[in-house]
């Protein structure tokens, strides 16, 4: 695997070029994968093996990537704590939400061996995928997890059931939490089993509080997870996006590169951020709906930073937009494998 450049960067090798992949490559954005679903839905091509390893390679022959992520969902861990969880056309929904439980505790029974599909996958990726390919693998992190779980469905973008919820019943919130970080830990250790290389923790709703409240209330939960995984020898990327200027109090001990989003420049982030920490990021998805000469233009700007920094693997802000044009993400890609990193 040393021929990978994704593990090269992230042991602190340099390298030609930085290493890339997409958060979401395997979806909506490629035509192969919208020809599957037509056959297929999205349980389905989570849960059979044969299925799930397909789809998570789809982006290295569709887009070139340099590692291959894990073709799942993060409420799988809710799901194996006992929720009822349904994958709908209008996206995922829970039975009951935990907010309309008096003791939500009560109904929370994890059990490991319901994620054992998901190993079933891992190994059928290891076994088709390219030699030089690395593996992602990944779950949500506890405050994305739980603003799902109380509300049942992500109804508002805002989530206003859990942030009231987060006010009213701190004592709550932190068994909550504990219950789903010792799962998570269970879940990232058995991928690390199962052959993934790299190990990414979803903070998709970090903004959602104020910096200091989720300090409280969730970092200690991913020093847990950071500690469970990097004791594997397993890198770990954090991605709390949406927390600002909350990035400069990220520390050695949470994460080995962290990915930034499209609200802080990367050159900013590099200032701010620990120097022994990498990046990741943290190109705007939304800049593909652009033309390719304008597309081009943004992506040039991104030369010098990575002429000078080779602790720097290329990512989107946040995932594809499933309506993005195909041709204008495969085009992202040819350009970062072509353009000159005066390196």
């Amino acid at each position: 695997m040393s021929n990978s450049i994704l593990l090269q960067t992230l042991a602190g090798e340099k390298t030609e070029r930085p290493p890339f992949w997409f958060m979401r490559q395997a979806g909506r954005v490629l035509p192969s994968y919208m020809k599957l679903k037509e056959k297929h839905s999205f349980w389905e091509m989570m849960q059979k093996p044969e299925l799930g390893a397909d789809v998570t390679l789809l982006p290295i022959n569709d887009l070139g990537v340099d590692a291959a992520i894990l073709f799942s969902d993060i409420l799988v861990i809710p799901y194996a704590m006992g929720m009822g969880l349904e994958f709908t056309d209008r996206g995922p929904e829970f039975d009951v939400p935990l907010s309309e439980r008096a003791n939500p505790l009560e109904v929370l029974n994890p059990q490991p061996d319901k994620l054992q599909y998901i190993y079933e996958v891992i190994k059928q990726i290891m076994a088709k995928k390219p030699a030089h390919i690395p593996l992602i693998g990944f779950c949500g992190a506890p405050l994305t997890v739980l603003s799902y779980m109380l509300e049942g469905i992500g109804r508002s973008k805002d989530f206003p059931v859990t942030t009231t919820y987060l006010y009213q019943n701190k004592g709550m919130v932190k068994k909550i939490v504990e219950a789903i970080t010792e799962l998570s830990i269970i879940y990232a250790k058995e991928q690390v089993k199962n052959g993934i290389k790299v190990f990414q923790l979803f903070e998709t709703h970090g903004g959602l509080i104020p910096w200091d409240l989720y300090q409280e209330l969730f970092i200690p939960a991913v020093k847990k997870i950071a500690q469970a995984v990097r004791e594997t020898g397993t890198p770990f990327i954090y991605f709390p996006k949406g927390i600002g200027a909350g990035i400069q109090d990220i520390t050695p001990d949470m994460c080995d590169f962290l990915s930034i989003d499209w609200q802080t420049p990367m050159e900013t982030a590099r200032k701010w951020v620990d120097s022994s920490i990498g990046l990741q990021g943290n190109i705007d998805p939304r800049l593909l709906y652009a033309d390719q000469k304008t597309i081009q233009n943004k992506l040039n700007q991104y030369i010098d930073f990575g002429s000078k920094n080779h602790d720097w693997i290329i990512n989107l802000g946040h995932g594809f937009l499933p309506d993005i044009p195909y041709e204008n993400a495969k085009f992202l890609a040819d350009w970062i494998k072509v353009a000159d990193w005066k390196r």
